[in-house]
C-alpha cells in the first residue's frame, strides 16, 4: 500500500488521479516494493498517454517516492503539461453521391459551418471523436442513411504543438422513401397508420429524412390510436424506392380512465373519462368525460373521425357545465361541429358553434342568452422543445362570426390572441438563462344590449392567467359583489427563469420570478389591470415542468399558491 499525490494544473489533476495506472495498486496490501519500483517505471508513459487524449503531447512528468518511519510510502507526482495541442488543419473528403450531388449543396455546407473541431481549438480525443460522429450523423440525417466513415487521421506535429485533422466520408447513393409497410395492425385500419406516417414528409419519392420518420413516430403516438411506434427504412430494400416499415402497438378498443387530483384554484377534483376507438357502424372515435370540481362539474361528448389524406378530421362535441362564483350560478351548454387538422407545429379548425347560458345572481334567473356563431382557430409552435421549450414562440388566433338567438337577433364578432416567446439571456454566459414573456388579449364587438353568451366572453384570474388570484375572479364587478364574464380581455406576464446548478453541473431544477397583470371589462376605458407578483420553482421531468409559484395580488392583498404540470400551446 502506499499515498498517492498528482500535482497538475486543473482540470488535468483530476483527470490524471482518475485515470492514472497507479490507483488500481494503491491499497493492496501485498505490493512488494521491487513491485512499487516496476510500476513507477512504467507511470510516466501512462501519464504521457492520459495527457496525449487531452492534447498535451509534451509534458514533463517527475516521479517521486518519499520514505517516512512509521507512515506508508508516499508517491508524489508532478506534472507539467506543457503547451496545448490546436488544430492547424482541418480537411474533409466526400466520397459518393454526396461529393458532387446539386441536392447535397447545403449539407455539404454544414458539415463545413457545424464541425465540431474547428482550426484553433485545442485537441483532444475526445473533442475528435465526438467531432467525427457528428459529422457522420450530419451526414446520415437527410437523404444518406447508410453513409459511413472510410478513413480519419490526426497527425500531430509536437514540435509545433499542432495536430492536423483528416475526415473521409462515403455518402453511399441517396434513398428516397417508399411505401409504407405497417406492422401490428388489427384492430385498426392500417390505411389510418399509412395515413398518418404520411403527413409527416414520409411520402414515396421523397428524399430520406430522419427527422420525417421521427415526425411520424410522434403523430402515431399523439394520435390516441397507438401507445408506441417505431417508423425507419427496411433493413433491405431499393435506394431509389425505400420500404418504411411502421411497427405499432395498438391501444385497447376501449379504455376507462379515473383520475383525482387536486389545484389551488379548482380544489379537489375527480375525473371519470372513457374512450371507444371504433363506435360500432361508424368508425368514429367517442371520448365521454365527467369532471367535477369544487365549483364547477362538467359534462361532454367528443366524436372525431380518423385523418383523411390531408389531415382533417370530422369533428362534433357537446358540453353541459354548472359553475358556481358565490351567490352567482350558470348553466352553460355548448355544442360544436367542423373539421380540425392537429399537427406538431400547427393547428387548424373550423366549426359552427351553439352556445346558450343560462345565470342565476342572488337567487334571481336572468334571461337565458343563446347565439350561434363561425368560428376558425389557428395554432402555430416554433419552440425548440414541445416539452420543456427554451427558446422560440407560439401564436393562437381564434375567429368568429356569430349572431344571438334569444330575446333579440343581433349580430357580434369576436376575436382572442394568444403569444408566448422564449428568449435565451446570457448564451455565452457559463450559466444562462432565459426571459418568457406571455400576452393575450380578446375582443367582442357589439351592440351595448347585444344577449351575447357569456361562455363567448372573458375572465381573467389563476394559473396561467394572472397569478395572485383565484381563477375567474377578474372580470366586471358586479352589485353583488361577484364579477361577471366581460367583452375586452387583456393580460400581459414576464418571467425570468434561471436554472439552478450544484457543484458547477445545471439540475433540474429552476427558479422564477415573474410580473402579471391582466384586466376584462366591457369598455376600453375601463380596462384597469389587476397586478401579481411573485417567485416559484420548476422541475424539468420527462413529461415537462412541474410548477409551483407563489404570487401576490396587489390588488386583492392575498398572497396564493399556483401549482401546474407539464407545458401546453
Amino acid at each position: 500500500m502506499f499515498d498517492l499525490t498528482i500535482e497538475a494544473p486543473a482540470p488535468l489533476d483530476a483527470f490524471l488521479a482518475r485515470h492514472a495506472e497507479l490507483q488500481r495498486f494503491r491499497t493492496l496490501p501485498d505490493l512488494s516494493r521491487s513491485e512499487l519500483d516496476r510500476l513507477l517505471s512504467q507511470t510516466p508513459k501512462n501519464l504521457r498517454d492520459l495527457l496525449g487524449t487531452q492534447g498535451y503531447f509534451s509534458p514533463t512528468v517527475d516521479v517521486q517516492l518519499r520514505d517516512a518511519d512509521g507512515a506508508l510510502p508516499h508517491v508524489h507526482i508532478r506534472v507539467e503539461p506543457g503547451p496545448p495541442t490546436r488544430i492547424a488543419l482541418v480537411q474533409i473528403t466526400l466520397e459518393g453521391d454526396a461529393r458532387d450531388a446539386p441536392e447535397a449543396a447545403a449539407q455539404r455546407q454544414r458539415l463545413q459551418e457545424e464541425w465540431a473541431l474547428p482550426v484553433g481549438q485545442t485537441f483532444s480525443q475526445s473533442a475528435w471523436d465526438t467531432a467525427k460522429s457528428r459529422a457522420l450523423r450530419t451526414l446520415a440525417e437527410q437523404r444518406y442513411p447508410r453513409a459511413r466513415l472510410v478513413n480519419s487521421l490526426a497527425d500531430i506535429v509536437p514540435p509545433q504543438h499542432e495536430a492536423n485533422l483528416y475526415l473521409v466520408l462515403d455518402s453511399g447513393p441517396p434513398h428516397f422513401f417508399g411505401d409504407v409497410a405497417v406492422e401490428g395492425a388489427q384492430r385498426y385500419d392500417a390505411d389510418m397508420a399509412r395515413r398518418l406516417v404520411r403527413l409527416a414528409g414520409v411520402r414515396p419519392g421523397a428524399p430520406y429524412d430522419e427527422a420525417a420518420l421521427q415526425a411520424a413516430q410522434r403523430r402515431l403516438t399523439d394520435s390516441g390510436y397507438y401507445p408506441s411506434a417505431f417508423v425507419l427504412l427496411a433493413p433491405e430494400g431499393d435506394p431509389q424506392h425505400h420500404t418504411v416499415l411502421a411497427r405499432v402497438r395498438e391501444a385497447p378498443l376501449q379504455k376507462v380512465v379515473i383520475g383525482v387530483g387536486a389545484s389551488t384554484d379548482r380544489g379537489a377534483r375527480f375525473t371519470l373519462e372513457h374512450t371507444h376507438h371504433r363506435l360500432p357502424g361508424l368508425g368514429w372515435r367517442a371520448l365521454s368525460r365527467l369532471q367535477a370540481e369544487r365549483d364547477t362539474t362538467t359534462l361532454g361528448l367528443d366524436l372525431s373521425t380518423p385523418v383523411d389524406d390531408k389531415g382533417w378530421r370530422w369533428l362534433t362535441a357537446g358540453e353541459l357545465q354548472r359553475q358556481t362564483d358565490g351567490p352567482r350560478v350558470t348553466n352553460s351548454e355548448q355544442w360544436r361541429i367542423g373539421q380540425a387538422q392537429d399537427g406538431l407545429a400547427l393547428d387548424r379548425s373550423y366549426f359552427l358553434q351553439l352556445d346558450r347560458a343560462r345565470v342565476r345572481d342572488m337567487g334571481i334567473p336572468q334571461p337565458t342568452a343563446t347565439a350561434v356563431s363561425a368560428n376558425y382557430a389557428w395554432t402555430r409552435r416554433v419552440f425548440d422543445d414541445l416539452t420543456a421549450p427554451q427558446r422560440g414562440y407560439g401564436l393562437a388566433v381564434e375567429l368568429g362570426a356569430g349572431v344571438t338567438l334569444s330575446q333579440e337577433r343581433q349580430p357580434y364578432l369576436r376575436t382572442r390572441v394568444r403569444w408566448l416567446g422564449y428568449w435565451p439571456v446570457g448564451s455565452d454566459s457559463p450559466r444562462p438563462s432565459r426571459l418568457a414573456l406571455r400576452l393575450e388579449g380578446g375582443a367582442v364587438w357589439s351592440a351595448p344590449d347585444a344577449p351575447v353568451p357569456v361562455t363567448q366572453r372573458f375572465l381573467a384570474g389563476g394559473d396561467n392567467s394572472v397569478r395572485g388570484y383565484t381563477q375567474r375572479s377578474i372580470g366586471v364587478p358586479l352589485p353583488s359583489g361577484v364579477v361577471e364574464a366581460g367583452k375586452l380581455l387583456s393580460v400581459a406576464s414576464l418571467e425570468w427563469q434561471r436554472p439552478l446548478w450544484r457543484d458547477g453541473v445545471k439540475t433540474p431544477w429552476e427558479s422564477v420570478v415573474f410580473l402579471d397583470a391582466g384586466a376584462v371589462a366591457n369598455r376600453a376605458a375601463d380596462l384597469k389591470p389587476q397586478v401579481g407578483v411573485g417567485a416559484g420553482v420548476r422541475y424539468n421531468s420527462p413529461v415537462g415542468p412541474l410548477q409551483a409559484d407563489l404570487a401576490y395580488g396587489v390588488d386583492s392583498k392575498r398572497l396564493r399558491l399556483h401549482l401546474s404540470v407539464g407545458f401546453a400551446f
